[in-house]
């Protein structure tokens, strides 16, 4: 067991330094589109562009610290420098004995990323500062529309971790996120979230009354790329989008049959399809077909819809928006699902702007650009645009595809340029289960250790640090730190 990270509660150095080394924020120079959001996009860019300027600020800073390591006075010079940009000091036995050898580089750059991540939620979940979507308003709405609950499973894509609270606008503690490479989730896993939820609302009205008329809605975002489609598309489907949308609508219906075939025809489900294109984060609402399933072929997409209602009123665009996804979907889309719709695509018009506005029409970094694996069960705190690769899982061996995707990520974002691949491993339980945070510290060492095994080349060059970490999710308190493979009580050994 190592040290912990960082001090609690020292929030203002960090701030401050997240400020000192932002570059000039870029002036918003979006299109005015009379659904625009202007307000909460000036909002969530200066949060994106604060915490992804934490986290990009530790290599130049570990360069500069490290041009300095035979310096008479280096830990001193080093622990200003690090105080100033990274707005924390770094463990002094990692750098007290440069002067005899080397700094250990690979491990000072772990624990960084490790530390920024820590102080990154402790943000998250004092301050909550990309709140702004009320839950309650939302869950009313929902049922309005016919659904007690909206589980959504993009795929595990850096590039769309912040598909939820960005790019569809919607409060992310309301809507159940589980992503998976490809959006191809786990149907079992589905299926016993499934029960669960039924169970609560028959044993406690949560979040609403069993008799209530309304559904369990699961939908699944696939993504493509308009700007580098034959290469920058969905990895787990080789860049292939026709197959993505149709892994995502097959996977839908072995759910929604899984649940009949279990539980009668009368706990159905509905499902939802949507793709994303990573690059402008413009979506794809794809309509049902008259003999229940998705259509892969009628879809509506929301660039086309930006651009037709861009000159209209707000009451006329929204009239223009609900009035096309009637016509698209015809009789074979509900009253519910058509309003639920047109709400995504209104709220993606915001999200289109911020993109055009900020990014001139799409994002520079249209490939992988994640700075670090986020595995186990938990990180709803995420929903920033290339930061995490996802893995959920709990054993090592259940999720080996996945953890192999982001392994392959890392070795060409990290590896390659001789930096080690930062991996969170966190499981969140219920504090309120006798026994429950015993089993997740468990599950913690369990998954770390098997990391570690699976991937032993790159962990014993020190290509490969693993930080575990637990939270409360009844007591809505931060991450408590379990460990840290970064060896921070003696200056040799990367794990």
């Amino acid at each position: 067991m190592t040290a912990p990270l960082g001090r609690p509660g020292d929030r203002a150095g960090y701030a401050a330094a997240a400020q000192a080394a932002a570059p000039s924020r870029v002036q918003y120079a979006g299109s005015g589109h009379p659904l625009t959001n202007s307000a909460e996009n000036s909002k969530l860019y200066a949060y994106e562009s604060s915490i992804k300027e934490a986290f990009d600020s530790i290599i130049p800073t570990l360069k500069q610290i490290s041009a300095l390591q035979h310096e008479i006075d280096f830990c001193q010079q080093a622990q200003r420098i690090a105080k100033t940009h990274l707005g924390y000091e770094l463990p002094e036995v990692l750098l007290e004995d440069a002067w005899v050898d080397q700094l250990d580089m690979r491990s000072l750059f772990a624990w960084c990323v490790f530390e920024t991540y820590h102080r990154f939620c402790d943000e998250v979940f004092t301050r909550d500062p990309l709140g702004g979507n009320d839950d309650a308003d939302f869950q009313t709405f929902l049922e309005q529309c016919g659904f007690h609950t909206m589980d959504v499973s993009p795929c595990a894509d850096g590039r769309m971790a912040h598909v939820i609270r960005y790019v569809l606008r919607l409060p992310y503690k309301a809507v159940r996120r589980r992503s998976y490479a490809g959006a191809m989730f786990d149907i079992e896993n589905s299926l016993e979230k499934w029960t669960r939820t039924e169970l609560m609302r028959f044993r406690e009205g949560k979040p609403n009354t069993v008799d209530a008329p309304t559904r369990y809605l699961k939908a699944v975002v696939y993504h493509h790329s308009s700007v580098d489609p034959e290469h920058e598309g969905c990895a787990a489907h080789g860049s292939d989008t026709a197959k993505a949308a149709q892994g995502g609508a097959e996977r839908l219906m072995g759910f929604q049959q899984a649940v009949q075939n279990t539980y009668c025809c009368g706990a159905s489900i509905d499902c939802m399809l949507l793709g994303m294109d990573t690059d402008t984060d413009a979506i794809r609402v794809h309509m049902p077909d008259a003999n229940g399933g998705i259509d892969l072929d009628n879809y509506v997409d929301s660039l086309e819809v930006f651009d037709a209602t861009q000159r209209m009123s707000a009451t006329q665009a929204e009239q223009w928006i609900k009035d096309h996804v009637s016509s698209k979907g015809g009789d074979s889309l509900s009253t519910g699902m058509a309003q639920l719709m047109t709400q995504l695509l209104i709220n993606n018009m915001s999200q289109v702007d911020y993109v055009r506005g900020y990014y001139n029409g799409h994002y520079s970094d249209i490939g992988h650009n994640e700075r670090f694996i986020g595995a186990g069960i938990g990180f709803e705190e995420v929903q920033l645009r290339n930061l995490t690769f996802f893995a959920y899982l709990s054993t090592v061996e259940e999720a080996a595809n996945d953890l192999d995707v982001g392994i392959s990520i890392f070795t060409g974002l990290n590896v390659s340029h001789g930096l080690p691949v930062p991996i969170v491993v966190r499981y969140d339980y219920h504090g309120n289960v006798p026994g429950e945070r015993q089993r997740a510290e468990e599950h913690c060492n369990r998954v770390s250790t098997a990391l570690h095994n699976r991937y032993r080349e790159l962990s014993d060059r020190g290509l490969l640090h693993t930080f575990e970490v637990v939270r409360d999710i009844n007591a809505s308190g931060q991450i408590e730190i379990l460990d840290c493979s970064v060896n921070t009580t003696t200056v040799t050994g990367a794990h």
